[in-house]
């Protein structure tokens, strides 16, 4: 049976990119991060206590062209001011927030990161998402070209002590590979976020199939993150939304519409966790002895 401290309310904002493409970097992050504040707002109001905003939220997903321009959307992290301000918000609000960002480090090298700041405002680390997709343009002429903006992350799978909950962060792509999945698990996950920016076409089958098996297989809850929406002038096709929570058993807790900006706030269940793991037994029954073949192929 629960307690009430084994109950935490998750956040999980998906918004439509409103401003054109060819508008200037910083009109982007300046609309974007003032329609997230009032979401967030919004979150923290509904009882929230964990809110985790999507890929590289103050902007569209400028992947699908090669530009130069939108180097300029990069922040330091922790001292840059995006990071500054959700620390502030965090503070006010009482809430953790897992906030993703385009870091340049001291040395100019660019990642796509997940800044995670304690309910006191204390920046706990971060997140660079490790697998960078390099994909051809399709039938409208856009491709998936991350390796053009990201070095892939050196970051390791950290796991966050949050005041609320141990937080793992996984960035879109990523939820292909089980194996970072279950490095989360093992550093004491218990929710696992996944802020993205995925269309319509080749991969939407597997949006709420891959996750829930990570959360199964692992026995924590993921938190899976989508924007909405078409983004002009690329039009490469409709970010279909759908974010939503996902137990350890893989039943969906909530799940947000199709093409709306949404916040999502639902409740995660640490007894829950413990009754997962303990019916199955997954780690306890590993045999990771028998698993160096796969790091050596």
């Amino acid at each position: 049976m629960s307690s009430p401290s084994d109950v935490v309310a998750i956040g999980l904002i998906q918004t439509h990119h409103e401003t054109d493409g060819a508008e200037p970097v910083d009109v982007h992050k300046s609309r974007s991060i003032e329609k997230h504040v009032k979401q967030i707002r919004e979150a923290a109001a509904r009882g929230a206590k964990i809110v985790c905003l999507q890929e590289l939220f103050y902007g569209p997903y400028f992947c699908t062209e090669q530009d130069p321009k939108w180097y300029a959307a990069v922040e330091h992290i922790p001292d840059g001011p995006t990071v500054r301000l959700m620390q502030d918000l965090a503070r006010e609000l009482q809430i953790v927030l897992v906030v993703p960002i385009y870091e340049v480090t001291i040395s100019g090298v660019y990642y796509n990161t997940a800044a995670v700041i304690d309910a006191d405002g204390t920046f706990l680390g971060r997140y660079r998402k490790h697998h960078i997709p390099q994909v051809a343009a399709g039938p409208q002429g856009c491709g998936f070209w991350e390796k053009y903006y990201f070095k892939p992350g050196n970051s390791g799978y950290p796991v966050f002590a949050t005041r609320y909950a141990q937080v793992g962060v996984y960035i879109c792509y990523d939820r292909h590979f089980p194996e970072g999945a279950r490095m989360l698990g093992l550093a004491g996950a218990e929710i696992v976020f996944n802020p993205s920016a995925t269309v319509a076409g080749l991969s939407e089958y597997l949006w709420k199939l891959e996750q829930p098996a990570h959360a199964v297989a692992n026995g924590y809850y993921v938190g899976a993150i989508n924007r909405v929406g078409f983004e002009t002038p690329w039009n490469m096709g409709e970010f279909y939304g759908q974010s939503y929570l996902v137990d350890p058993r893989g039943q969906f807790v909530a799940t947000a519409s199709r093409d709306h900006d949404e916040v999502v706030v639902a409740e995660m269940d640490r007894s829950v966790i413990t009754e997962v793991r303990n019916t199955w037994q997954f780690y306890r029954d590993r045999r990771p002895e028998t698993y160096g073949a796969m790091v050596e192929v």
